[in-house]
């Protein structure tokens, strides 16, 4: 008797899968990019989300724990006997949250060199007199006087010592001229 031919390496196209929902499954089972360092080091991949929070001493619902009154309330008191139960097991994770949040942040706002360079140009030329900025030929975008004078202020609250610095030049200049 003859052998049935067999389908070797023949791909076929099924169907019955929905593309959108296989895509949607993968992207939840692919483990999420943790942007805190310090969860990042202490995190267990082969635990769930609330078990490797709650080894780290961490809240998975906020809610829970700032007793939050729901409805029901036979869930709150299972979910207060549960978390007696528990005890941190990584607690330098905390500390180290509570060190990086202790540390002074860092200003990120500035101007931009263009907006530093109109501003001191219309500061040197015309000192406190924003309707002679405004019609001033370097005026490019026509800013009325008070945004003029906003732009200003930004640039003294962006940039205080850079002010100081430039109105005391401005100040010794005024003196060598005299």
């Amino acid at each position: 008797m003859p052998k049935v031919k067999s389908k070797k390496g023949r791909n076929t196209f099924r169907y019955n899968v929905d593309r959108k929902k296989l895509k949607r499954r993968s992207k939840r089972k692919a483990a999420p990019r943790i942007e805190c360092s310090h969860i990042r080091r202490a995190w267990d991949d082969k635990k769930t989300v609330a078990q490797n929070l709650a080894e780290m001493g961490l809240a998975v619902d906020p809610n829970k724990v700032t007793g939050i009154q729901e409805q029901k309330a036979s869930e709150m008191e299972v979910d207060r006997t549960e978390a007696a139960n528990k005890f941190i097991r990584k607690p330098y994770v905390i500390r180290e949250l509570e060190a990086a949040a202790s540390l002074p942040e860092k200003k990120t706002t500035t101007l931009s060199e263009d907006m530093i360079q109109y501003v001191r140009y219309m500061i040197e030329n015309y000192g406190e007199n924003y309707k002679k900025m405004a019609r001033d030929e370097k005026n490019y975008y026509q800013d009325t006087p008070k945004q003029i004078r906003r732009k200003i202020e930004l640039y003294k609250r962006y940039h205080p010592d850079e002010y100081k610095e430039f109105l005391q030049s401005m100040k010794d200049v005024k003196m060598d001229v005299r």
